[in-house]
């Protein structure tokens, strides 16, 4: 018969050693609660206004003597509905070409002669630009035309005088899966370098490995920059399996460029520099692995790997600004998808000076002997 006493003896010591283990604290406890918190804050449906470029080409025809300028009012109305944050394009622009430049899908234009035709009852369509299948672009329609609506009962009998409608552009035509590509190569990017070098450098250290090293001529630098080199390597062949699959696959549209080989080799070199910088400040193995998780996840999920930054709610776009995964899959993002290289090399601006100050904090911490 099981003896109570010994299966309560066993039941402290198995509790001791889970509660020991920070690691599994972090996985049972911890990173259920961050999934829930951050998929509850994504689809919770509080995101906050979408942004939206509108460009006005009847401004010329409010004149200091028109009583009712119908275009600002209308514009007016938009903002006054608190869905949208309108971003106003010069009426000089190509509209379709600024809005690829931006990368964006959502945009209103109001079209010349829209006051004479407010006034004179001659119809005319102010026209919306979105993606059918994205949600944003459901909201600007929906709003845009209630407020053409209210327009058109603001005359005489109600006439419909005023109409939307919609246009596609290139950047519109896209799929899930062409955004889904560029982030699972970020996800890489991120993934194999951080969870290995935590491990390796909090184990090499617990082991006292980084001493032996010290008595050959591999300087610190070198050891560092050879797992950079071999993480490169292995992001190269992630990059080609995973653009093969998403491509011949799902009929995923991607374009390749020479814009991309910075972004393929600095991000492997950022994410080595975070985790062995991680692993080598840490007091022991289990911390560091706590501490990895604790940097690792919130990038995996709010940097735009499985899902558009632009659909999250607004404290959560913020705080995907100060994550160094966001700006790789932005600017794999503008390369890929829109071919945008003028933000891409902004995106690169960020990455680079990134992974130059990381590593050299990785650097500065590494020791080959502790003291």
């Amino acid at each position: 018969m099981p003896s109570t006493q010994r299966v309560i003896a066993d039941l402290k010591i198995t509790a001791r050693g889970f509660i020991r283990s920070r690691v599994g604290l972090f996985f049972s406890l911890v990173f259920p609660i961050i999934l829930i918190l951050l998929f509850g804050s994504i689809f919770s449906g509080s995101s906050g206004p979408v942004t939206v470029y509108i460009q006005n080409n009847d401004q010329g025809a409010c004149q200091s003597s028109v009583p009712f300028c119908a275009s600002t009012t209308f514009i007016s109305a938009l903002n006054s509905t608190k869905a949208m944050t309108l971003i106003l394009v010069p009426s000089s622009d190509n509209f379709t070409q600024y809005l690829l430049a931006h990368s964006s899908t959502d945009g209103i234009v109001i079209p010349q002669g829209f006051q004479s035709g407010f006034e004179s009852g001659k119809p005319v369509n102010v026209t919306t630009y979105g993606n059918p299948a994205s949600e944003t672009s459901a909201i600007v329609s929906g709003v845009t035309t209630e407020i053409v609506n209210g327009f058109n009962l603001q005359r005489a009998h109600g006439t419909a005088v005023i109409g939307v409608s919609s246009q596609t552009i290139k950047a519109a035509g896209t799929k899930y899966i062409d955004f889904f590509v560029p982030g699972m190569v970020g996800f890489a990017i991120l993934t194999s370098p951080m969870f290995a070098m935590v491990n390796i450098s909090s184990q090499y250290k617990r082991d006292k490995l980084f001493k032996q090293l010290s008595l050959t001529p591999l300087t610190k630098s070198e050891w560092l920059m050879s797992k950079v080199l071999w993480y490169v390597l292995i992001t190269f062949g992630s990059f080609i399996l995973m653009t093969a699959v998403g491509v011949y696959a799902f009929g995923a549209e991607v374009h390749f460029s020479f814009y991309l080989l910075p972004f393929l080799v600095l991000g492997p070199l950022l994410f080595v520099s975070l985790g062995m910088l991680v692993g080598t400040v840490s007091n022991s193995v289990e911390s560091a692995a706590v501490v990895g998780n604790l940097i690792t996840f919130p990038m995996m999920f709010l940097s735009g790997t499985f899902f558009p930054v632009s659909e999250f709610p607004n404290f959560l776009q913020t705080f995907a600004h100060v994550l160094p995964l966001f700006y790789v899959i932005d600017g794999l993002n503008n390369v890929m998808i829109y071919s945008n290289f003028g933000p891409a090399l902004v995106d690169l601006g960020v990455v680079t000076a990134m992974a130059a100050i990381i590593f050299g904090l990785a650097v500065g911490f590494f020791k080959w002997r502790e003291d």
